[in-house]
């Protein structure tokens, strides 16, 4: 049964303890809220005004499970406050684990902080759950894919638009990377795993996967990247990430060397992006 009472107190409680800043939200001179505003709130999570102000008020109908994880989303919730709200909400909470596409908090607000460069969090499969606008602006929104193309891993080997992006020359090397990567992840995980059921498919689907796979070959890490972007041409690009060891995720970024052809590139990109207030 959902709780509405303690729903409602919970969220007043949570939007009471976000700061305007930590979104990007100017903190006007006539501000009187001392968290962020419903209007506010409702627009992080993608739902109407009305809608939102109900539930903190203990009315309307109990929200759907896409609904309450679009609010644990939008309120940047912990593993544990997100398991909390579905309880609250009377569903049952999503089961923690590798596997999962809870977002750590604190990984997103460094991609909100640092936008200036290209970043995205990815699960250990290689799927994006949340990019920069300027990774945007570089790869595309990789977010909207659904099932095994969710993987850039997967989607090298059957959809060839995926290796436009990549410079030609490294295109054999980026193979043994996706799948050294992808072996890792399988013998991490085991039989029955997501990963394993992705080297399944990619034994059946692939030629090319199965002659790579064979080699048994693991830790192949890209330190640099080279794409060609449509607009603004190749970018010689260095990498580093940050692994989140509790839900197996990692924040990449992306940066070019100070006074590089491909750094002067990266700015003409970023003068791409549209604005906040554009959007």
């Amino acid at each position: 049964m959902i709780d509405r009472a303690g729903l409602a107190d919970f969220l007043r409680r949570r939007r009471a303890a976000l700061q305007p800043e930590d979104f990007g939200i100017v903190r006007g001179a006539r501000r009187r809220t001392s968290g962020l505003r419903r209007e506010e709130v409702a627009q992080l999570c993608t739902m109407s005004v009305d809608y939102y102000t109900k539930l903190e008020r203990g009315r309307g109908p109990r929200p759907s499970e896409q609904m309450v994880a679009s609010i644990a989303r939008g309120l940047r919730l912990s593993v544990d406050e997100r398991a909390h709200l579905f309880r609250l909400a009377g569903l049952n909470a999503p089961l923690r684990g590798p596997d999962g596409s809870q977002l750590s908090p604190g990984l997103r607000h460094v991609v909100d902080r640092i936008g200036d460069v290209p970043a995205e969090i990815s699960t250990e499969l290689g799927e994006t759950l949340y990019q920069s606008p300027l990774h945007v602006a570089l790869t595309g929104d990789r977010t909207s894919y659904r099932g095994p193309a969710r993987s850039v891993g997967y989607r090298w080997f059957v959809d060839p638009a995926t290796r436009q992006l990549y410079a030609r020359e490294d295109h054999v090397f980026l193979t043994r990377v996706f799948v050294s990567g992808l072996r890792q992840v399988a013998t991490l995980r085991g039989p029955g795993s997501r990963a394993a059921y992705f080297v399944e498919l990619l034994l059946d689907q692939s030629e090319e996967f199965r002659q790579v796979w064979h080699r048994h070959e693991v830790a192949i890490p890209p330190l640099v990247k080279r794409l060609v972007h449509p607009e603004v041409g190749a970018l010689e690009l260095n990498y580093q990430s940050l692994a989140d060891p509790e839900r197996h995720h990692r924040l990449s970024v992306y940066t070019a060397v100070r006074g590089t052809e491909s750094s002067e590139r990266l700015q003409r990109l970023m003068a791409l992006v549209p604005s906040p207030g554009s959007r």
